[in-house]
């Protein structure tokens, strides 16, 4: 099969269409003709260097989430057949003409929707709804904050949320990215100009409770701004470190608040937890996709063999929503 694959850690430049080995079928696994896959910015670093793939996954192709066509299935399988059409979220190699997964990660795709659409889906949606949701125990009408929220899971997060009937903040770097914001429900909208971050006093004017979870896509100096924005048993989920791995952490306020701060990632976790995360997600959210009150947001495709150029495009952070590669 064809690939997409690392020759070196020089970034985007070190990207290769190169031929490899089809990945092996077991016997409750799925293999997928891949049509299309989503950028995230897990796969630049990767690129780099700075976030290996995890034990069991090519570490040489990277791609976190796909969207294509079963091709055959394993012997012990039950819920896919040859030509279903499906969408999923690996711990990489999703950037080849095939790869391979358990069923219990698999998803059906909604019917309406092209693969590359399609492709846009796992990585934000499932992030965002197993932070918010399944992590941060957010409810109906509840106060969200979400930071980047013009980015792939900051746009889903925030849809998720409307979803819910709850009352949205988003900030960004961009005021565009915020208006575009806006045309999916957000509430509240706060730019960003400074570092450190100041956002705490407009939200708490919007917001005199406070935000009971936050989606924390930045990190770094967002952090302890995001704690005088929150409620008395607020959660944040951190997920991101856009702005860094660091902070100077306001203890005394965790502590009088009551603030639960919860690290969570999906790449490295167990089977067993990713497929109950993709039980919860078939249940709760994919039928709201196929109710279309959720929609993927693709701001740009490119054809895999621009992948560097895709890549490069993705990082000047000029795009809302996510950015697609096609085969």
């Amino acid at each position: 099969m064809k690939a997409i694959c690392m020759t070196d850690t020089s970034g985007p430049q070190g990207l290769q269409l190169l031929e490899r080995d089809m990945p092996k079928l077991g016997p409750e696994d799925i293999l997928v003709k891949v049509k299309a896959s989503a950028i995230n910015r897990a796969d630049l670093l990767q690129t780099r260097g700075l976030y290996p793939a995890p034990f069991g996954v090519p570490a040489d192709i990277p791609g976190l989430e796909f969207a294509g066509k079963v091709l055959r299935v394993g012997e012990k399988t039950q819920r896919f057949k040859p030509e279903d059409r499906v969408m999923g979220l690996v711990g990489g190699g999703a950037w080849a003409e095939y790869v391979t997964l358990h069923e219990g990660e698999l998803l059906p795709l909604p019917q309406h929707l092209s693969y590359a659409q399609a492709a846009a889906i796992p990585e934000a949606f499932m992030t965002a709804f197993d932070a918010m949701v399944l992590q941060g125990g957010l409810g109906r009408f509840g106060r969200v904050l979400i930071h980047a929220v013009g980015s792939g899971v900051g746009s889903a997060g925030l849809q998720l949320a409307k979803a819910m009937d709850c009352s949205v903040a988003g900030t960004s770097r961009t005021a565009d990215k915020l208006e575009q914001a806006k045309a999916l429900g957000l509430d509240v909208g706060v730019l960003v100009s400074e570092k450190p971050a100041k956002f705490a006093a407009a939200l708490k004017t919007a917001w005199p409770g406070g935000a009971q979870v936050v989606l924390e896509l930045v990190g770094g100096h967002y952090v302890p701004e995001s704690i005088a924005a929150m409620a008395p048993g607020g959660r944040l989920l951190l997920v991101g470190l856009l702005a860094g791995v660091a902070c100077e952490l306001p203890l005394g306020a965790v502590l009088n608040k009551r603030v639960q701060l919860i690290g969570t990632t999906l790449r490295s976790r167990a089977l067993a937890d990713k497929i109950l995360l993709a039980r919860a997600f078939s249940a709760a959210v994919l039928p709201l996709f196929e109710k279309q009150i959720l929609h993927p947001v693709v701001a740009k495709t490119y054809p895999f063999s621009e992948v560097a150029q895709a890549l490069a495009d993705m990082s000047k952070n000029d795009f809302f929503g996510k950015v697609v590669l096609e085969w």
